[in-house]
């Protein structure tokens, strides 16, 4: 394990135990961010644990969070961070938030780190080291066919939205099991080989760097919707490897004919 992903860990469990503090609250006082979105104390106060702390130890690193400014980086080095991803399942008492940190080095992510202070769950990967759940080796599943897939969704929207010929849109009608167990969360299940499919129709950054890398390092596959591995696209789909393929094609063959 190098420095840089020894401190992500460390940090993340650290602003882990700092929400704990105000998830146990029977209520917490949420503001409202000029899009509307919700945000707490626990979002602001674990932000600030956590840039802290990677300023202290790199100083020249930037720094990229949902709650505050950018710092610019002196190095290419940027640290991308969610203190809090699921703001709105946290506010509701739900215990599948996450805490999200990302090293991007050269405009590419290498390496990602996701904790469920509720759940005691830590992920993490590091590009070309393999992706785990508490120190244990994880992989995507191996199913290959959409009839036998469980498809995960973050905004209700995908359910919702008007008939759609995309192919990640057919598969809510096309899985065996659509569930709405989103956020990071959702992600994390594909990654470990729990769900086949987790779609997000609209993310950030800071919703996606930590995320990529985990995925990708179980063998999955981490795409937006018109099929580009970026954490600035639109939305963001993760899958096992084979239904990926398969998506990817798809999505390549749509957009020829368009």
């Amino acid at each position: 394990m190098t420095p840089d992903l020894q401190l992500a860990i460390e940090t993340a469990e650290e602003a882990g135990r700092l929400t704990l503090g105000y998830f146990s609250r029977k209520s917490i006082e949420v503001f409202r961010k000029r899009d509307a979105s919700p945000v707490t104390e626990a979002d602001r106060s674990a932000e600030n644990l956590i840039r802290d702390a990677i300023h202290r130890r790199f100083p020249l690193d930037g720094l990229f969070g949902e709650e505050f400014d950018e710092r610019p980086s002196s190095n290419r080095r940027r640290w991308i961070i969610d203190p809090i991803d699921g703001t709105k399942a946290f506010i509701h008492g739900v215990p599948l938030y996450g805490i999200l940190i990302a090293l991007e080095e050269e405009d590419e992510i290498r390496l990602g780190v996701v904790h469920f202070p509720a759940l005691r769950e830590l992920y993490y990967a590091e590009r070309g080291c393999g992706a785990f759940l508490d120190g244990s080796p994880i992989t995507v599943s191996s199913v290959a066919e959409k009839a036998d897939s469980t498809v995960l969704y973050t905004e209700k929207e995908y359910l919702l939205d008007p008939p759609s010929s995309h192919p990640v849109d057919l598969l809510r009608h096309e899985a065996a099991l659509v569930r709405g167990w989103g956020d990071c969360y959702g992600h994390m299940l594909v990654a470990s080989g729990r769900a086949e499919v987790a779609v997000d129709k609209i993310m950030s950054p800071w919703d996606c760097a930590a995320l990529i890398p985990v995925v990708l390092e179980a063998g999955g596959c981490c795409f937006d919707y018109r099929g580009r591995t970026t954490i600035s696209g639109e939305g963001l789909v993760s899958t096992n490897r084979v239904l990926g393929e398969k998506l990817l094609r798809a999505i390549e063959t749509m957009d020829s004919r368009s």
